[in-house]
């Protein structure tokens, strides 16, 4: 297991957060991603699903961070953009599922947004990142 020098930061006197972070405190090399959309990478969607799509979308994120050298767990922030925020809430369940079995039991700080719509057509959530890996010795 890769060492994570991620101190999660959650005040004392705050109600307790369910799937995500307040904030997160990182040292390492920052590594910023693009927005992910769930299409493969052909650029092709496979599904039309909202959880397809989100599951694929976390998916691209994880392989970008391993390509700087990092896994899920150096995730510390996800900005989300859904097209349609009532589906997201009726599918929460299948959502968590998705996440958890993507990302593990890892929940950085988090944003989402609902919005008009997405560049591609297709898109149902695109999900931005900022993960920070262990420098390399």
């Amino acid at each position: 297991m890769t060492h994570t020098p991620h101190q999660f930061l959650h005040p004392r006197n705050w109600k307790t957060t369910k799937g995500y972070a307040n904030g997160v405190a990182a040292e390492g090399r920052m590594v910023f991603l693009a927005g992910q959309i769930g299409w493969n990478a052909e650029q092709k969607f496979e599904s039309l699903d909202f959880v397809a799509q989100t599951r694929q979308a976390l998916r691209n994120i994880v392989a970008i961070v391993q390509e700087a050298g990092g896994n899920a767990e150096h995730v510390t922030r996800l900005t989300w953009f859904v097209t349609d925020k009532k589906e997201y809430l009726s599918r929460l369940a299948e959502v968590g599922e998705a996440y958890r079995s993507v990302m593990g039991k890892h929940f950085p700080a988090m944003t989402m947004v609902q919005v008009a719509g997405l560049i591609e057509d297709d898109a149902k959530i695109e999900i931005e990142a900022l993960a920070v890996v262990p420098h390399r010795d």
